[in-house]
């Protein structure tokens, strides 16, 4: 192959290495991109810490607050939450439109709402917001956490589409918890499970979409660099050989 056709392939490898690379790590930024609870499931009628996790997804704005509504058709008798240093924390109570039965007694109201702001969250960065909540319902599968992502720009999105079974995840999902049945083996997630009283709520593992995620960004920063380094070596021999 003549020299000139050689280093004209080469710098072609290169740039599809590179390309490959920018594309997974955008996979797997856009994978881990939501607004999430974590750990991603818990054992109903437990006790457990969720973190509602805020990555801050736009270059030139920072997300300024974050509301997250209770779930409405599963009211949870105890919640409680977490300060986190530079934010304020709001928690708003309602009426139910029906009691409904708890040990000892029947709950007539529960926490709706809680919104922090006051804070910020940089471009390229995230933040986790606690709540300690319990017990979970012990008659449904799942319960969504509707959530409000507000900008420094007064953009605000709005993460409250059903997620579904997973495989048409929509736009804006609402950050889902999974309830497991009693005695049933924790999810993938590494879920922490309280079981005892709220206060002893301890920090969850990473979730595996997460940690996939990673996965999926470190692979492609390395196919990446190994086409840089072939390219390199071409152009390198190239010129020698010249």
């Amino acid at each position: 192959m003549p020299m000139r056709a050689h280093s004209r392939a080469v710098r072609r490898s290169a740039a599809v290495a590179a390309l490959t690379a920018v594309s997974v790590t955008g996979l797997a930024t856009g994978a881990a991109a939501h607004v999430t609870a974590n750990p991603r499931t818990a054992e109903q009628g437990s006790f457990a810490k969720v973190s509602f996790r805020v990555p801050n997804e736009r270059d030139d704005a920072e997300t300024v607050k974050l509301v997250i509504d209770m779930p409405a058709g599963h009211p949870i008798e105890h919640v409680s939450v977490r300060q986190v240093p530079g934010w304020t924390v709001k928690v708003e109570k309602a009426k139910l439109a029906a009691p409904v039965k708890i040990e000892g007694g029947e709950l007539t109201e529960a926490v709706s709402r809680i919104t922090w702001s006051g804070g910020k969250i940089g471009a390229g960065r995230f933040e986790e917001f606690d709540v300690s909540m319990g017990p979970l319902p012990s008659n449904a599968e799942r319960v969504l956490f509707k959530a409000e992502q507000t900008y420094s720009s007064d953009e605000v999105v709005k993460w409250d589409q059903d997620p579904g079974s997973g495989q048409n995840e929509p736009e804006h999902p609402a950050p889902e918890l999974k309830l497991t049945p009693k005695g049933a083996p924790a999810g993938p997630a590494g879920a922490a499970l309280i079981t005892a009283q709220p206060a002893r709520a301890v920090l969850a593992g990473d979730d595996s979409a997460d940690g996939t995620a990673r996965l999926l960004g470190g692979l492609g920063l390395a196919v990446g660099i190994a086409g840089l380094g072939v390219g390199a070596f071409g152009l390198t021999r190239a010129r020698r050989h010249a």
